[in-house]
């Protein structure tokens, strides 16, 4: 298991520099790395359903103990895939006696989404020729 450091994107130094969109100019190898940890902890199924199941949530956080039984997993793993989803910046998590109640952090999705939009009024280039 691997126990690598991971840099919350939009936190520390280099906030404006951090990611420009993908489709305006080219990420360099350190916004690349950085950006690639996010995605790699949203590349699992589970840990996209998860975030899917906490997001979608009405008032906006849902327990450890609503989240669990909708898996076929046991507790530690589940545990080990909100942390990675934790320490990518994309849930916070917030102790309440025995039980841990997780809520989406916007700012990080929206950055992904910001990431990922193409410009308004900007259509791709199609070197190819536009199919009709």
């Amino acid at each position: 298991m691997s126990k690598q450091e991971v840099t919350v994107l939009g936190q520390g130094d280099g906030v404006d520099v951090c990611c420009p969109r993908l489709l305006t100019a080219p990420l360099d190898e350190g916004q690349a790395a950085e950006l690639a940890k996010v995605f790699k902890a949203l590349g699992d199924p589970v840990r996209l359903r998860l975030l899917s199941m906490i997001a979608s949530q009405a008032g906006g956080e849902i327990c450890v103990c609503d989240l669990t039984p909708a898996f076929d997993l046991s507790q530690p793993t589940i545990s080990h895939h909100l942390k990675l989803l934790r320490q990518a910046g994309l849930i916070d998590s917030e102790r309440r006696g025995t039980w841990v109640y997780y809520r989406l952090v916007p700012e990080m999705t929206d950055r992904l989404a910001g990431i990922l939009t193409r410009p308004a009024g900007r259509p791709l280039d199609d070197p190819a020729g536009a199919a009709s």
